[in-house]
C-alpha cells in the first residue's frame, strides 16, 4: 500500500493507493462517527464496510445524474435518515459520484466529513483528490460546487480490473496529461505506483494553491477547457478522458499558433495521446462556432477565453486569447 499525503495544514489527509484499498476504511474514518452514509451507483458493484450503523444511497448512472437535483435528493434522504454533523458521507464510485456526493456532503448542514472510495482509474488520479466537488448545469461543466476537502481518499486498483474497457481508457485520458504537468513517464510504472505518481503530482498543487487564487492549481485543468466544452455540447459521444485527451492536442495545436512551442511539441502531445489508444482528432462533425461559445463560459475565462497552454517555461494560464487563433487551431485538431 502506498501512501500519498495532501498537505493542507489542519485539512491535511492521506491518498492509501493500493489493492485492497477499500478495505482500510474503518481505519480512515473521522473520530467518534456514528453513522455513515454511503453513496454510489447500483452498477458500482463494490461494497465497503465502514464499521458504524451505514445506509447506502443510489444516485442515477451517467453524467446526467451530475446535477442540482440530485445533491436536493441526497440531503433530502441524509435529513430523512437523521445524518448529522457528526457523521460521515462516504462516495463509492467514480468521478459522477465522488463531485456528487462531495458537494453534498459540503452543503449539507453547512459541511459533513466526506471520504472517497475511488473505484474509477479516472477518480482515482483526479476527481477524487483536492476537494473539488460540484454538478453540472445545462449551460456547462462543473459550473455549481464547493471546495471541500475530504477525510481521506481510498484509491483501491483492485477494482479497476472489473472496469470496461472503455472506461479504464478514459482514465488514461487524465494520467495522459500528468505528462505535460510535471514532465514525466509513466508508462513503465506498475499501476500502483503510476496511479499514486499522479496523485502525487495533484497533491503538490493543491497544496500550493487549495482553493484557485494564485493560478498554479488550474495548471491541472490543461486539455480542460475544449474538454468540458465537447461535453457540454453533448453529442459526440465522448467519454471525459477522451474529450481531455483531444484538449491536450488542441491546447498543443493553440501554443503552436500563438508560436509559443513548435511543431515537435505538438508531435509529442500526439504521441503521448495515441500511445494511451486515445483519440487525438475533433469529431469529424464538430461545431467549431458553438464550442468557442462554450469555452466562453469556461470557469478560468474571466479575462475573455482563457487556456492553460504549454511554453519552454512549462505551463501557464493564459486569458485574452483571440477567439480566431483559438478557431484555427481547432481546424487544427480536425
Amino acid at each position: 500500500m502506498i501512501t500519498v499525503p495532501v498537505d493542507l495544514g489542519d485539512r491535511s489527509y492521506d491518498v492509501l493507493v493500493g489493492r485492497g484499498a477499500r478495505h482500510r476504511l474503518i481505519e480512515v474514518l473521522p473520530a467518534g462517527v456514528k453513522r455513515a452514509a454511503i453513496v454510489t451507483q447500483e452498477s458500482i458493484g463494490v461494497t465497503v464496510d465502514a464499521g458504524v450503523d451505514q445506509q447506502t444511497f443510489l444516485i442515477d448512472q451517467g453524467e446526467d445524474a451530475k446535477c442540482m437535483e440530485t445533491v436536493e435528493e441526497l440531503c433530502r434522504q441524509f435529513s430523512r435518515w437523521g445524518l448529522t454533523r457528526a457523521d460521515v458521507v462516504v462516495a463509492v464510485g467514480g468521478g459522477v459520484v465522488t463531485d456528487t456526493a462531495g458537494f453534498a456532503a459540503a452543503v449539507y448542514h453547512r459541511g459533513v466529513a466526506v471520504v472517497h472510495v475511488s473505484t474509477s482509474l479516472l477518480g482515482q488520479v483526479d476527481a477524487a483528490i483536492g476537494g473539488k466537488t460540484g454538478v453540472n448545469l445545462r449551460e456547462g461543466k462543473n459550473l455549481v460546487g464547493a471546495f471541500w476537502q475530504p477525510a481521506a481518499v481510498l484509491c483501491d486498483t483492485e477494482v479497476l480490473e472489473t472496469l470496461p474497457p472503455r472506461e479504464y481508457q478514459s482514465g488514461l485520458g487524465e494520467m495522459a496529461k500528468y505528462h505535460f504537468i510535471a514532465d514525466v513517464s509513466l508508462e513503465d510504472l506498475p499501476l500502483d505506483e503510476r496511479v499514486a505518481k499522479c496523485v502525487e503530482i495533484k497533491a503538490s498543487y493543491v497544496a500550493a494553491d487549495e482553493f484557485e487564487r494564485t493560478g498554479r492549481r488550474a495548471i491541472l485543468n490543461y486539455g480542460h477547457t475544449l474538454a468540458h466544452a465537447l461535453e457540454t455540447a453533448g453529442h459526440y459521444d465522448l467519454r471525459h478522458g477522451e474529450a481531455v485527451a483531444i484538449g491536450l492536442v488542441f491546447a498543443a495545436e493553440l501554443a503552436r499558433r500563438l508560436e509559443r512551442v513548435d511543431g515537435d511539441r505538438v508531435e509529442e502531445h500526439r504521441k503521448v495521446v495515441l500511445g494511451y489508444g486515445l483519440p487525438d482528432r475533433l469529431p469529424p462533425d464538430a461545431d467549431v462556432d458553438g464550442l468557442v461559445t462554450l469555452m466562453h463560459r469556461d470557469k478560468k475565462a474571466t479575462s475573455g477565453l482563457t487556456f492553460v497552454l504549454d511554453s519552454p517555461r512549462g505551463l501557464e494560464v493564459v486569458p485574452g486569447v483571440d477567439p480566431a487563433d483559438v478557431r484555427l487551431a481547432l481546424e487544427a485538431t480536425r
